[in-house]
């Protein structure tokens, strides 16, 4: 039973990092959940539950952070309502083309739906570009975080 959660906890762990980029997949709660795990399987004995604790709260971290990078880069970028909803129309439509879909389709809905909105597309760019850059410090601070996580769990193992 031991060796089925630390293959289970291991295989949530990499799936947890690769979802952090991949919006197909939920990243941090299987991040949190990989932890879980690891930690159940010598009863959080080696991987205390502050260990445990302490990825858990890192995971809700990660969550934050996607909720809210793209936002505040098309906020800072001044885009409107319209644009954040494009981005995420951009997103669900990109989900479907691929990495390419899923990296430049936010930025592509936050320029479309911006630009309906006003046809100025000087502005329409400024959002696109936002939504953009947003994304990837987003995916960097999420990606970072997630080492993290995983490098506090492997402590917890070896210490």
């Amino acid at each position: 039973m031991e060796i089925l959660l630390y293959v289970l906890g291991a295989a949530a762990l990499a799936a947890g990092i690769a979802g952090v980029v991949l919006p197909a997949l939920p990243g941090s709660p299987l991040l949190a959940a990989g932890a879980v795990l690891v930690g159940w399987a010598e009863g959080f004995t080696r991987v205390s539950g502050w260990t445990v604790g302490v990825c858990v709260v890192l995971a809700a971290v990660i969550w934050a952070v996607d909720l809210a990078a793209g936002v505040l880069g098309a906020k800072v970028f001044g885009a409107s309502k319209w644009a954040l909803i494009g981005s995420g129309v951009g997103l669900l439509v990109g989900l479907f083309l691929g990495l390419p879909g899923i990296v430049l389709g936010p930025a592509v809905g936050a320029l479309v739906f911006e630009y309906a909105r006003d046809p100025n597309f000087e502005q329409a760019l400024r959002s696109g570009a936002g939504t953009f850059i947003g994304f990837v410090l987003g995916s960097a601070v999420k990606v970072s975080l997630a080492f993290v996580l995983v490098g506090v769990l492997v402590l917890g193992l070896v210490f």
